[in-house]
């Protein structure tokens, strides 16, 4: 791996309850662990969708169940747990497992990366609802937070002002669709294409954006 500029800054576009971001997981932790120490990496929350107290129409369920489905041939080993469909209440609302990643930013920095996964295997696991805050509140405790601190965070109008800023950043680079990258050096933003099974695919498009800026 070429190395590169401090001063670029690989974005990750992602929402906790987004399944193609799940399907995603395992190549962008090998992106992860080559890029580590040579270039910045920030996760944004991208917000799938607002919060709803509406139970997700039948239509809608069905969409859903059929691309974890479609997830699970284009992505070989990637795991779904469809009695989520079964046992929760599902809702279209990812804001507030989007806001438990900032409450769990507030304590730990590495919280965040800590609680997206909690989250992500509640749900595609376990088949528990992180659209639930007190789903979301278990899940602190499991990965050892203060919950006392994260329940008041959860809910704050401080955290919904730093998700607002976080979608605000998002459609500044022009991201509608998740999981997605975009690489930012002194020259140039490049939102990269995607391989979800091939993660020196997307290596290899920064060490190219990357050259171009240097020559």
């Amino acid at each position: 791996m070429k190395e590169i500029r401090k001063k670029s800054t690989l974005y990750y576009i992602h929402d906790p309850m987004c399944s193609w971001c799940w399907g995603f997981r395992p190549c962008w932790l090998t992106i992860c662990k080559n890029l580590r120490d040579k270039i910045n990496i920030q996760y944004v929350l991208g917000g799938l969708a607002p919060d709803t107290d509406q139970e997700m129409p039948e239509e809608k369920q069905l969409t859903i169940r059929q691309t974890w489905e479609q997830i699970q041939q284009s992505i070989p080993g990637t795991e779904f747990n469809f009695n989520f469909w079964i046992e929760c209440k599902p809702r279209r609302s990812t804001y507030p497992a989007c806001r438990a990643i900032i409450a769990a930013n507030n304590q730990n920095p590495f919280a965040g990366e800590k609680m997206l996964l909690a989250i992500q295997t509640a749900y595609y696991i376990q088949a528990k609802n992180p659209s639930d805050n007190q789903t979301l509140i278990e899940l602190a405790e499991q990965i050892k937070l203060d919950t006392e601190q994260f329940s008041t965070d959860l809910i704050s109008d401080e955290t919904q002002l730093k998700l607002n800023k976080q979608l605000e950043l998002r459609r500044k680079l022009q991201v509608y669709n998740f999981p997605s990258l975009v690489l930012e050096t002194e020259r140039q933003t490049v939102l990269l294409d995607l391989d979800y099974n091939n993660p020196l695919f997307i290596l290899n498009q920064i060490n190219e954006i990357i050259d171009q800026d240097n020559q």
